[in-house]
């Protein structure tokens, strides 16, 4: 089966993807993966050396490896990989959060990251609790750079992070930075002024299922690396079954196929977007 009748959306084909953390590479065994319907063997040459392999036709496939995670990409790069300008900062932890396995359409992960509403009923105790359900107007903007920001949210979180010791209104930046890349800015709890950062890279196996990739950049104090990665998984933990219990598994891109509310104003513009980016792998597309 040929990668069109797999996927035939350039902008995805031609961008790198996450595939693997590097800490779960072994360098004696093959590690197996998947990657836009097309399955993929990562082979250890000498310590350091990955290469990338089609299982379907034995055909190298572009790799690198940076931030803790080893990327491809099936067809020609037509881009780097996402830079993450945080990364560069000494005073921050940089850490992979574990390679999160979810039964749904990776473009639903993606939009079930950007979702605040979900936060006292999902997350209760954590990043929400009742009374404080309501989201707050916010803004959204499509940069020059054709990233997706979403700025002003706001929202009350009893536990905000591993480091929080009370609760406090915690303020959001989000950014969708590609269809599979999502970037979230929250106030860190000791110092109010600057912001953690948590970058998802979604690597989408096929249209139905994905592989959440959390890159998490903490600053160090206050913080230790065990606690930052626990939390993380601990809030992933609780999103996997409701994910998986979405319907369809697919996103779908029509507006007229689900009822948003003025809290989903990221969401209609994600949709929006990816409708102009003409992406449809892992979408259900709208009706002409």
């Amino acid at each position: 089966m040929s990668i069109a009748a797999l996927c035939s959306d350039r902008v995805l084909l031609n961008d790198w993807h996450v595939i693997a953390d590097l800490t779960n590479l072994s360098a004696h065994e093959p590690f197996q993966t998947r990657l836009l319907g097309i399955d993929l063997g990562v082979h250890c040459r000498g310590r350091y050396n990955k290469e990338v392999v089609r299982n379907d036709t034995g055909a190298l496939v572009n790799s690198i490896k940076r931030y803790g995670f080893l990327w491809a990409c099936l067809g020609t790069p037509e881009r780097d990989i996402v830079f993450v300008p945080e990364a560069e900062e000494a005073d921050r932890y940089l850490l992979t959060g574990g390679s999160i396995a979810v039964k749904v359409s990776g473009l639903r992960a993606v939009e079930n990251f950007l979702d605040m509403g979900h936060f006292p009923f999902v997350h209760t105790g954590l990043l929400g609790e009742e009374p404080h359900t309501e989201v707050a107007p916010y803004k959204v903007e499509l940069t020059a750079a054709d990233e997706l920001v979403a700025t002003e949210c706001k929202f009350y979180q009893p536990v905000a992070s591993p480091t929080a010791k009370e609760g406090f209104v915690v303020d959001y930046i989000y950014k969708v930075i590609r269809p599979y890349t999502v970037a979230l800015y929250k106030s860190n709890p000791v110092h109010k002024d600057r912001l953690d950062v948590i970058t998802l890279f979604v690597q989408p196996v096929d249209e139905e299922n994905c592989v959440a990739h959390p890159f998490l950049c903490y600053l160090k104090d206050g913080s230790d690396e065990a606690g930052i990665r626990n939390f993380m998984q601990l809030i992933f933990a609780q999103d996997k079954p409701i994910l998986e219990n979405q319907l369809p598994r697919r996103l779908p891109l029509d507006p007229r196929a689900e009822t948003p509310i003025r809290a989903d104003a990221v969401a209609v513009m994600y949709r929006r977007w990816l409708r102009d980016k003409s992406v449809t792998y892992g979408a259900i597309p709208a009706r002409m």
